[in-house]
């Protein structure tokens, strides 16, 4: 006999609901289901109105990002079977909404261009005229946030950001951090200006909601107690 799965959805359409409701959709559990692939099936077999985000199916794009059973995590790479009869699937939390799961992300990519997401490079090139090298050790420094994947998981569980609208939040820390601990990069002074700044990392109390809600296990956290600490260097030195 087989097991069936109840999915209860997050429904609106901001322009024709004036508040939200929740729909059920009963589906047939098969190995290997993930909550994305039962979202699809949901979408094409029963109910083509149903609005979400995703792209890769491989956990590399960020854009499956869904808040699952009261856990921010990639719809992609959650299995179904683990979560119950009955499985809660809403939209990323204190985001608009612009229909059912999928959100209006405008303001998280604003604090994340704020913070320079490049190489900056003061300096000429090599003679050579070849890449600007970076020994393995220096490269190891940077390992884990360059799997970054933009998902917004960190930055939507992050209880300073949902009340502080000017926060920079985790995700744009935590990129951030990426280049001010990254060999090769010469703006580090220009971005811990913008670290120290009220909206900035002294807004994180260290609750680590982010580390525990990033996919991808990054620690989120570390990094932006490193770039507190080279505020702090920076203003004793007086560099900033």
């Amino acid at each position: 006999m087989s097991q069936t799965v109840t999915l209860r959805i997050y429904r609106r359409d901001p322009d024709l609901d004036a508040a939200p409701k929740y729909q059920n959709y009963q589906i047939e559990l098969t190995p290997g289901l993930t909550v994305l692939m039962a979202l699809y099936h949901v979408l094409e077999n029963v109910d083509k109105t149903l609005a979400f985000r995703a792209s890769c199916r491989s956990a590399v794009c960020g854009s499956c990002g869904m808040h699952i059973n009261g856990k921010n995590m990639l719809a992609c790479e959650t299995q179904l079977a683990p979560l119950g009869n009955e499985v809660l699937i809403e939209p990323l939390p204190h985001l608009p909404v612009l229909k059912d799961l999928a959100v209006d992300m405008t303001r998280f990519w604003d604090k994340y261009e704020k913070v320079r997401p490049y190489l900056i490079a003061l300096k000429a090139p090599p003679p050579s005229g070849k890449e600007r090298l970076q020994s393995v050790e220096d490269r190891k420094k940077i390992d884990e946030f360059i799997d970054c994947i933009l998902c917004a998981c960190c930055h939507t569980s992050c209880s300073t950001a949902w009340w502080d609208k000017e926060y920079l939040g985790p995700a744009a820390l935590a990129k951030m951090y990426r280049f001010v601990a990254d060999s090769r990069d010469e703006g580090g002074a220009e971005r811990l200006q913008i670290a120290a700044r009220e909206d900035g990392v002294f807004r994180c109390h260290t609750i680590f909601n982010c580390t525990e809600e990033c996919p991808k296990k990054i620690p989120i956290t570390f990094g932006i107690q490193e770039i507190k600490k080279r505020v702090l260097w920076g203003k004793l030195a007086g560099r900033m």
